[in-house]
Order: C-alpha cells, then structure tokens, then sequence
C-alpha cells in the first residue's frame, strides 16, 4: 500500500491523520491509500529523519510462514491504484523518456530478463513506488522535482532494485509472522498482554526491517545507474532535492520529531550513503545526465494542485469542485491533502484545518462538531449564528499544549469545518474569526477563468534567480521555489543560455 500518499502535518486533536485517512470527512484530492499491502512498495521518495548506518542484508526468517496467491497484482488492483492518485497524466513524451530509461536501467540490473511497464501518475505529490510484478509508478510531481534524465533514472533504478531484489514478498511474510506469533500468544496461550507486547516489539521490527530496504535498494539502484551509463551521483541529488523540498513544505520550526517507527531511513542517511556508493564507481563527472532532452520533454507538464482539488490565487484557496473559497490567514502556509487543508505558520505555533463533512439526518450544526471532535469542548464556547447569511455554529477546546477554535458552516448544501489552533494558552479567535468570515461560494465564471499550472523551461538570457521567480504562479515565497526546483543556492548566479524550470499558468 502506498503508505504516506501525503506529507502533510497533523493539526493536534482534531483526527487528521498522517497516513491520508479521512479526518471525518469528504476527500479533496482523490488519492486513496489502497488495500494492496502485500503488493506495493510504498513511497519510496519519502522522508523521514534518521542516523547514519551501513545497509544490512535483508533475509526472511526461516520460520516465517510462506504466503500464497499474493505476489502478483491484478489488472484490476492496477486500475483501482492508478484512479487513486488522479489517473494518468497526459504526457506522452514523459512517458516515453521513463519507459526508455527504465529499458535502459533493466539491461544492466540483476534480471534483465523481468519485463517493466512504467506508469506516470496524475499527482502533484513527489512519490514513485514498484510492484512485483514489474509495474512502476512515478508522479508528474517527481518528475517535475528532477533536473535532468540520470535524477528520474536513480529513482528508477531504486525501484526496480526492490522488485529484483524481492522486497514486497520479504516484507509480507515477516508481517505474517509477527501477526500470527502475537496472536497465537494472546488467544491460543491465553497470554494478551504478551501478545500486546509482542505486537508492539513487531512494529519496532518491521520498520527497522523497512528501512534496511531501502538502503538496500539505495546501493543496488546506484550500482544499476552506474552500470546503464548514467551519472552514479544523480542519486544523491534528486535525495537532496527532495529533502529540501520536504523542509520547503513543513517550514521553519515545524520540522516532526523522528519517528523511531519511519519505514524510510532519513535522506540525510540516504545521500550519504548513495554518495559513498557513486564514488566507488568513479569521481563525479562520469556518466551522462542527458539534461536538454529532459527539460525538452518535460516543457509543459502539469504542475501542482489542480483547480478540481484546489488551488491558491492571489491569497485565496479556491475549489473549483466545491464551488468554494476562503482567504489564506496571514502567515500560513497551505498543504492540501487528499481529505482535507491543513495549514501551518512558520514558528509551528498556529495551525489550521479545513475540511468537509458529513451530518446524520437531523442532525445540528452544533452536534456535527461535538461529533467530529475527540477531545473535550467547553460548553461557554458554544454559539450558534449566521456567517455572510450561512448557518453556522462555533466551539472552544483548550487542551494542555493547544487552545482550539472550531466552526461548522452550511454553505451551498454542504457543511464545511473550520478548526485553528495557537500553542499554549494563544487564543487564535481574531484570526479564525477573520477566516471564517472569508468562506464564500466562488462563481461559474472565477471557475471557469481558473486555469492550472504547468512547468515551463525558459533560458536565463542574463536574468537572475530573483526576476524568473517573480514569473512564478506559486502560492507562496517564489523564490525559494525556483531554487528549489532547480537544484540551486542563493549564491548561485545562472548561466546565460542555459535552461531553467519555472512554473506558469
């Protein structure tokens, strides 16, 4: 299953979950996490924080118990999982660059004779995953983060070293033994407790297990890059790449505790790694990136959140699906995941989130949010009144860490939520009253006039980083962006003549 299909934070309280569960409401991207564990190597581009280690070998135990009848997905899992990342992008000569690269790569892996079939995924979400069977799946919004074909063809190779390298099955047989073991434990022996503690000592297993695979499929990635003539140093530069765009997304003082349970080793651990296998093979320099006809094929393609999932405009967020739009508090930073807006301030101490949901028959506005929230309200915060002529109820949390404003609107005969947080005893009610005030249903015509963005690649012709930022259509702090998504510094001046990516409409 690809787990992780979003990257965006939690807002503390409120049951959005990291692993793009529904937080009690209706979907905003289509991206589904599906039921196809045992067949998907997932997000493989994913970033987690982590210490530096040397890869270990991965062998299944003995003992675990053998599975049949789920190594291969169906064409019907295939169809199910590419629905759920939008479908598939409309890009015909990405495509054929990553099914030529991938034929190139598959020569000179370990099992030239596995056949591959490479999917381009309508998402804005930087993410590429692998099945079994040979079918390999890579986002528009990876392939937009690459600055040339040897970053598209490291992560390629990634992901063709976990299927030869048999990952999906190592994995399903060691999670089949950790289950049965626990629960013969707590139901046959009649022992849950250890049962409980063996599972809990499992999931500190799997993971650890997990990241092992991916250093793994790091090294044999880098050694098949090298092998098919590309520059073995690509790897650790698209890993760079990612992991700034990572911090990019999660801004300054927002940055998540390591989490001891991350599946994926810290990309810090991964280019140091990478890095040290590239130069086994030779000194940086060798191999080719074959940069111009990468940039020629990727000229044009969709970039970001499109106008049916929401987008960003001039200090709004409007959806052209719902038919809505709000004003972007001061100082926040959007994320819009798959079932909801989640947003967040540079310092970490204010967060946001905005989603849809759904009410029993008969049931108040002010019921919705006792029954969409888990903690606590206190009963002097609940008021019930008219926003710009809309039904709406509001409410009052205070936990221990965070105070929380909430607010249930009926606008256009769907029920939104509106929930802000300050750190610490901040009451955000000015704020979110401001916020909540914004939401408005948004006309045929601003809909229609809504156009998506895409990658467009211009030359410098002696501009500098500052004047091609300001051409970008992004929601925010647009030269950071560029840099970015160009792979540069601050302090690195552009080439006259040479090509870069900007994004417009």
């Amino acid at each position: 299953m690809p787990s992780r299909c979003w990257t965006g934070g939690t807002i503390l309280g409120c049951g959005a979950e990291r692993d793009g569960r529904d937080a009690g409401g209706v979907g905003f991207r289509r991206a589904a996490c599906l039921g196809l564990a045992a067949l998907v190597l997932g997000a493989c581009v994913a970033d987690q924080t982590g210490s530096v280690s040397a890869p270990a070998a991965v062998r299944v135990p003995a003992e675990a118990p053998k599975v049949t009848g789920r190594e291969r997905a169906t064409d019907s899992d295939h169809l199910k999982l590419v629905a759920s990342f939008g479908g598939e992008a409309k890009a015909p000569a990405v495509t054929r660059l990553l099914t030529e690269v991938t034929d190139r790569l598959v020569r000179t892996s370990d099992r030239p004779d596995q056949t591959y079939v490479v999917t381009l995924l309508d998402s804005p979400v930087v993410n590429a995953f692998a099945l079994p069977n040979g079918r390999l799946y890579a986002t528009r919004g990876l392939v937009a983060l690459a600055n040339d074909t040897s970053e598209v063809a490291a992560v390629l190779a990634h992901e063709i070293a976990h299927v030869t390298l048999n990952h999906a099955t190592a994995r399903s047989e060691l999670e089949l033994r950790s289950a049965l073991v626990s629960k013969v434990v707590a139901d046959v022996l009649n022992d849950p407790d250890t049962g409980a503690q063996l599972k809990n000592q499992s999931r500190f297993a799997l993971a650890r297990f997990s990241r092992e695979q991916e250093l793994e499929a790091d090294a044999a990635g880098v050694k098949t890059l090298a092998a098919a003539g590309y520059d073995p140093f690509a790897a650790a530069r698209f890993l760079t790449a990612l992991n700034r765009t990572v911090q990019l997304k999660q801004g300054a003082g927002s940055a998540s505790t390591p989490d001891m349970l991350a599946t994926h080793p810290g990309t810090a651990e991964r280019v140091a790694l990478a890095t040290r296998a590239a130069r086994k093979v030779g000194a940086p320099g060798i191999g080719t990136d074959d940069r111009s006809r990468f940039l020629a094929a990727i000229d044009g393609l969709a970039y970001g959140d499109s106008p049916r999932d929401g987008v960003v405009r001039g200090g709004r967020f409007l959806h052209s699906g719902l038919g809505i739009a709000f004003a972007v508090p001061e100082g926040f930073n959007l994320e819009n995941t798959r079932s909801a807006v989640l947003g967040t301030t540079a310092d970490g101490g204010r967060r946001l989130l905005f989603d849809q949901i759904e009410a029993k028959e008969g049931q108040g506005l002010d019921a919705m949010l006792k029954a969409t929230w888990n903690d606590s309200l206190d009963p002097a915060g609940f008021e019930t009144r008219e926003v710009n002529g809309h039904p709406a109820a509001f409410a009052l949390s205070r936990g221990k860490d965070w105070t929380f404003r909430l607010a249930a609107i009926r606008l256009g005969g769907a029920t939104y939520r509106m929930i802000m947080a300050g750190k610490g005893s901040a009451d955000p009610e000015a704020a979110f009253q401001r916020w909540v005030s914004s939401l408005e249903e948004v006309s045929a015509e601003e809909i229609a006039a809504l156009r998506p963005t895409h990658i467009q690649i211009v030359q410098a012709a002696g501009a500098n980083a500052e004047e091609l930022a300001r051409r970008m259509i992004v929601a925010d702090r647009p030269l950071d962006r560029f840099l970015v998504l160009n792979g540069l510094e601050r302090s690195t001046a552009l080439v006259p003549g040479r090509s870069y990516k900007i994004v417009t409409e």
